[in-house]
């Protein structure tokens, strides 16, 4: 039986977090979103200050062309010889030529500042808009990828409910991918196959301690954090607890444990994974396994060419006694491996004497059996 080991204690770990509302995944979103948000409300007030800066900059290259042009047209207008007595009298230091030197010679240059500081705001202000635009691109994507994640975390927590109530049916195919989405590798992929397709004590045991601390109150988090804290403290007396109480485990258990290894390690020779049957189907061949026959059945289906892959939904054929029998009176008959590859269920369908019998009948009908689809049979 699978301990739990820490290894496993470390991949449940992983599961059980999840499968709730504090999973890493959902959290690190929620944050992500947080941040967005803040930077959108950044952003938003930037613009707004940069737009009106930029507004202001303008107006005032608009009133510095217009009364600057205004101003040199008064001072050149102006001759001060007309003012000379009040000017001299009041000691009033007016030279209408020099400001208009000094004006054609300063303005410009304000002017000038004035459009750089403008370009400056502008370019700022394309920052901070595509910046802007990016939280809100990033708050719309992590909207549409939470739903994706909930729906995940939803499919998942019904594989572990079916695992738990030994209801599950699924093909590891199912499993892996459902993990992919989660970043999960190939290698977590395929132990944490195993333990929902085959549950066994490690998943009861860490689920029975997830569930008595839930109820003490406690967030997963801290009922994971406690679990990881013991699986590093105590793992030797763990282990040694798990193994006293298999020893008083009743004989057959030990038998059928026997029979399920030694199946598994039968296909892996004939070059099949268990993994890639469902639950249901495991079991069905565990309860009619025979080695020999197994083994006969599947190299007899290789060797005939047919595909291996026909076992897939025809679990019966690896322990079909007639099987041989069956093939070769459908290839006696003008079946080729192609045809047998396309409708197996042909073969799951009849014993021997029954499909012998078929044949009989169709050739006393006067059809030929060469010529009549499988899926006829």
């Amino acid at each position: 039986m699978k301990t739990l080991t820490p290894a496993v204690n470390s991949l449940l770990d992983k599961l059980y977090n999840l499968r709730g509302e504090d999973s890493v995944i959902l959290v690190e979103m929620d944050k992500q979103k947080q941040k967005a948000e803040e930077t959108k409300e950044r952003t938003t007030n930037q613009k707004k200050d940069l737009q009106q800066k930029i507004s202001e900059l303008e107006q005032l290259h608009e009133e510095l062309d217009e009364q600057g042009e205004k101003l040199r047209d008064v001072l050149s207008g102006i001759n001060r010889d007309d003012y000379k007595t009040v000017l001299d009298r009041l000691k009033i230091d007016f030279n209408p030529k020099g400001l208009v030197e000094k004006l054609d010679n300063s303005l410009p240059k304000t002017i000038d500042s004035v459009k750089d500081d403008t370009k400056r705001a502008e370019a700022e202000l394309i920052k901070v808009e595509e910046e802007m635009n990016n939280a809100i691109t990033t708050i719309e994507e992590l909207g549409i990828r939470k739903d994706a994640a909930l729906a995940n975390q939803e499919k998942l927590n019904e594989y572990f409910e079916l695992a738990l109530t030994g209801r599950i049916n699924i093909t590891r195919d199912s499993i892996t991918s459902l993990l992919e989405q989660f970043s999960f590798g190939e290698e977590e992929q395929r132990e944490a196959a195993k333990i929902l397709m085959f549950p066994e004590d490690a998943l009861f045991t860490y689920d029975d301690k997830v569930k008595s601390k839930e109820k003490t109150g406690k967030s997963i988090s801290e009922v994971l954090a406690e679990a990881k804290t013991a699986s590093m403290e105590e793992p030797i007396k763990e282990e040694i607890k798990e193994e006293e109480e298999t020893v008083v485990e009743p004989d057959n258990n030990y038998q059928e444990y026997d029979v399920k290894n030694d199946m598994i390690a039968t296909l892996k020779e004939e070059g099949l994974d268990y993994l890639d049957f469902t639950a249901e189907e495991v079991e069905e061949l565990v309860d009619n396994f025979n080695k020999d026959l197994v083994k006969n059945n599947i190299e007899l289906i290789a060797k005939k060419g047919i595909g291996l892959d026909v076992f897939n939904s025809n679990i019966s054929l690896m322990y079909d006694i007639d099987l041989k029998g069956k093939i070769e009176s459908l290839q006696n008959n003008g079946k080729e491996s192609i045809d047998l590859y396309l409708n197996p269920s042909v073969l799951s369908k009849y014993n021997l004497e029954g499909l012998k019998s078929r044949i009989s009948d169709m050739k006393a009908n006067g059809l030929d059996p060469k010529e009549v689809p499988l899926v006829a049979y």
